[in-house]
């Protein structure tokens, strides 16, 4: 009796997260010669909001193309995606592109900062595109540099920060817009691996703070572990869902 009132907590407790991404019985399937090649073959799961998911898996496992399809870089072959409350599968480039500036933010591994810009800079770029005035923009940006730490380092260009503090910069600029879901391409691939843990710390605490979502695509089972769930794909399949630690 005790564990089925266990249960319908549990199951009470899932309803009540609120679903920002629902992938179902997604396909990619590329030509190679007279062949195919299935990116993806039939993936389904959730991730809710507020959530740190790391998607695991070796190169060429399908992650990397997983992660363009969720941020609308890629279109499926077959299935559906729904990000933050948009069903972007059929979306045109036009509204794929506003989407992307509306809901999403991006942290790279080569963090594609712009060299002759300042840090202050290059966390505004994206606002340029929004039509903001500089003044507002640039206070933005400074206030987003200053959460993740570098407020000595607003005015410093790109060639004197070291990798970790490029890629700070990189996560101010993913946050500026102020988006719903936060998607990370191997976020500490160029950093050592004890500034990778801090980065990774760092900025789940951020995220976490803005009860933000983050989406990380990683080879890297150590960073991985830090994550809320892990969901290992494998030859364009799902192979297990693994619980991390308590939010």
């Amino acid at each position: 009796m005790e564990q089925v009132e266990q249960m319908d907590f549990v199951e009470a407790k899932e309803e009540k997260r609120k679903c920002v991404i629902d992938v179902k019985n997604l396909y990619k399937v590329y030509p190679l010669g007279k062949n195919y090649v299935r990116a993806l073959n039939g993936v389904s799961f959730q991730i809710y909001e507020g959530e740190f998911c790391a998607i695991v898996g070796t190169s060429g496992s399908g992650k990397s193309t997983l992660l363009n399809m969720l941020a609308g870089l890629e279109k499926p072959t077959k299935g559906s995606i729904m990000v933050a409350g948009e069903r972007i599968e059929k979306y045109n480039e036009n509204r794929l592109v506003k989407f992307r500036r509306e809901k999403i933010g991006f942290i790279f591994q080569s963090f594609n900062l712009i060299s002759t810009m300042n840090a202050i800079e290059n966390v505004a770029m994206p606002l340029v595109f929004r039509g903001v005035p500089k003044f507002i923009r640039n206070k933005r940006a400074e206030k987003m540099i200053e959460l993740v730490g570098l407020k000595k380092y607003k005015t410093h260009k790109p060639n004197q920060m070291s990798g970790g503090q490029q890629q700070r910069v990189g996560m101010a600029r993913a946050l500026v817009l102020n988006p719903t879901i936060v998607f990370a391409d191997e976020p500490t691939g160029n950093l050592d691996s004890a500034t990778s843990e801090e980065m990774m710390t760092l900025m789940r605490k951020v995220l976490s703070e803005k009860n933000k979502t983050l989406v990380m695509v990683t080879h890297d089972n150590d960073l991985a572990a830090l994550a809320d769930r892990q969901i290992h794909i494998k030859d364009g399949k799902i192979v297990k869902i693994e619980e991390g630690n308590e939010r």
